[in-house]
């Protein structure tokens, strides 16, 4: 990671991690497509469901975020010992951190779904489902954390066959689990849920497997196994910003649904599908960011600064192409991508013009997850953080409320657009800043080495 040309180098640790991206991707929208030949009532309480839901994810992959960031700079700085104990904490946090979820399976689900509905029907579906995703999490929490170690050690094409083995186990089960081959109990959210969770579990088994046998840049041994506060504080200097942006994402869903369903539960829908649809366009940036942190991150511990401004700009590049594409497809092709959900004329009325609409922000939204991620690998996570709080809970739910005032539904998805476009501009701000204080700096400190 320190000598191969940066473009190739990128391109090789991404493409792998962009694939299993869209394979995750994939089956997140098989498993709505299958709720949504159940009943529309179904695909809603899926999309309630994606608040809480996403929280979990949040915890999970910024956890993870920290450790990918840590344990590349770890080996950078060629400190061994530091990267063992690094993914040996890791892994505990992914355990402490389904402990938390289980109980919050256990105990809050009921109020959450009745606090979004008072539709028994729909509130009932998201229940069983939601239920299932928290108790049964911790195949969730381990796969994510051993993917993570795994990209964060450039092995990024194990990492895309242990998600691959995960969604492939996914969309096998769906249409068996929900059309109800294995019993009516076991029908419907119900069967999406379990087939979700049987899918996390097969991921983590192979990609724990893979840590332990085929990645030699980290030695596990949990004999005499200790947390580490020291460790856990590196982790989570990272990882807390990186929850916490994702959380507000969380709280953004949840009021945005409550906002949408003043004017109907299928407007809700419409959401939730946007949400699914738009994975195609956004994980495999995601992926690729797996590909460029960890290359920043050893690069930034190696104090080579050309090397990560050029690794940063080959991403900016790909990821804004990338986004062009989306925008093309969401622009010209709104009916047919709604028709893969089974979408009714109701439907049809309120999705076509929102995904129209919608898709004006991906023009600018490559830049800012590409900055974003640049500012959790170089250690100032914060940064993403408060572009994330603005973008989402200053700028966009209030711009959705006041427009939402004009009585007209598709004035509302112009408030993702209004968001971008100050999410994108804080994010050059910020780049800027760091790069007077940390990036330039090395320049200075490699002069005076020579």
């Amino acid at each position: 990671m320190g000598t191969m040309d940066v473009n190739p180098l990128l391109i090789k640790l991404s493409i792998p991690m962009m694939i299993s991206m869209l394979v995750q991707a994939l089956y997140n929208v098989v498993d709505s497509i299958f709720v949504a030949r159940v009943s529309e009532n179904a695909l809603t309480a899926v999309s309630l469901a994606f608040s809480l839901q996403n929280m979990m994810f949040a915890v999970g992959i910024g956890t993870g975020v920290g450790v990918n960031a840590l344990l590349s700079k770890s080996l950078g700085e060629k400190n061994q010992s530091r990267a063992n104990k690094t993914a040996e904490n890791g892994l505990f946090l992914a355990l402490c951190s389904y402990l938390v979820f289980l109980v919050l399976g256990l105990t809050v689900v009921r109020p959450y779904f009745y606090a979004q509905t008072a539709d028994a029907d729909i509130a009932e579906q998201g229940i069983r489902y939601l239920t299932i995703c928290c108790v049964l999490s911790l195949g969730m929490f381990m796969q994510v954390m051993n993917e993570k170690l795994l990209a964060a050690t450039s092995r990024t094409t194990l990492s895309m066959i242990s998600q691959l083995v995960g969604a492939i186990v996914n969309i096998i089960l769906d249409p068996i689990f929900i059309f109800g081959y294995c019993g009516e109990a076991l029908s419907g959210t119900t069967g999406a849920a379990l087939a979700t969770v049987i899918g996390q579990f097969c991921g983590a088994g192979v990609s724990f497997y893979l840590n332990l046998r085929k990645n030699p840049d980290i030695q596990l041994d949990f004999k005499g196994f200790r947390p580490s506060a020291e460790a856990i504080k590196r982790i989570y200097v990272v990882g807390l910003p990186s929850i916490a942006m994702q959380c507000v994402g969380s709280v953004m869903t949840f009021l945005m649904n409550q906002i949408l369903m003043a004017f109907t539960a299928t407007a809700v829908a419409v959401f939730g599908v946007y949400f699914k649809l738009q994975s195609f366009v956004f994980m495999p940036i995601f992926g690729m960011n797996n590909g460029m942190v960890p290359i920043i991150g050893y690069n930034y511990g190696a104090r080579k600064p050309d090397r990560v401004k050029k690794t940063i700009k080959c991403a900016m590049f790909y990821a804004e192409a990338i986004m062009l594409v989306g925008f093309l497809l969401f622009q010209f092709l709104p009916d047919k991508l709604l028709g893969l959900f089974s979408a009714s004329e109701a439907m049809l009325a309120i999705g076509k013009p929102a995904l129209r609409i919608i898709c004006f922000h991906f023009l600018l939204a490559g830049m800012s997850i590409i900055l974003s991620s640049t500012f959790q690998a170089l250690g100032n996570g914060m940064f993403s953080l408060i572009i994330s709080v603005c973008r989402q809970l200053v700028v966009l739910l209030p711009a959705a409320w006041l427009l939402s005032k004009t009585g007209n539904v598709n004035m509302v998805w112009w408030s993702f657009v209004i968001a971008e476009l100050v999410s994108v501009t804080l994010s050059f701000v910020f780049f800027a800043r760091l790069d007077k204080k940390i990036i330039e700096p090395m320049y200075d400190n490699a002069a005076a080495a020579q």
